[in-house]
């Protein structure tokens, strides 16, 4: 089985090793390959985005993908957002692509950090400093702050240094165990549901 994963950004990128271990032990000799094909920013819209992704599902290819799976925040930064929401990202998303089934659309809801206040503890260790965590459930982390934005502030706070994505989360996610994340934010858990129903193992 080959997964490609098109996402945006380095804290993307760091999460993929963590996102593989966790799989492990729920694909025992299911493992598949998990191929990025990463961004430095939004990924791509539109046509550009149905031609990158029926690219790699090409049998032409001497490599093709079995499934690409498209990851992208719903804050990206525009204004007005480009997506109200997680749902509105996904349906976007399909729309722009097509009713492939081997494409499945994910979107963070509102960004990638919100999967990683669930361990606000370790952040505020990171960071040196006691704020509080934000209140909610951490995919309902709005557009006017983001996750993201939340957790600059509690490491410029605490004056160790500046918040950097693909340094820290990797520093948040290292003692951590994913499946806490998975629990409490409803689009990560469902972003891993789609890999394991693909590979075919159990849906948490």
């Amino acid at each position: 089985m080959r997964i490609v994963l098109i996402i945006e950004g380095e804290t993307e990128r760091v999460f993929v090793p963590y996102l593989r271990h966790y799989l492990q032990d729920k694909l025992p000799g299911k493992m598949p390959e998990i191929v990025k094909q990463k961004y430095d920013g939004p990924i791509p819209t539109g046509a550009a985005l149905q031609r990158i992704v029926l690219n790699w599902l090409d049998n032409r290819r001497r490599t093709p993908a079995d499934h690409v799976i498209a990851l992208t925040d719903v804050y990206t930064g525009s204004r007005p957002p480009k997506f109200q929401d997680a749902a509105d990202a996904k349906a976007k998303m399909r729309q722009w692509v097509g009713d492939d089934p081997r494409f499945h659309p994910h979107a963070a809801q509102h960004d990638f950090e919100a999967w990683l206040l669930p361990y606000w503890q370790t952040i505020q260790k990171l960071a040196s400093h006691n704020t509080a965590q934000p209140s909610g459930a951490p995919e309902q982390v709005n557009h006017d702050q983001p996750p993201a934005h939340r957790i600059k502030k509690i490491f410029n706070a605490g004056g160790r240094g500046a918040y950097v994505k693909p340094r820290d989360a990797g520093r948040i996610l290292r003692d951590n165990d994913l499946s806490i994340a998975i629990a409490q934010c409803p689009e990560l858990k469902s972003f891993v549901n789609t890999i394991l129903a693909v590979c075919g193992g159990s849906i948490i």
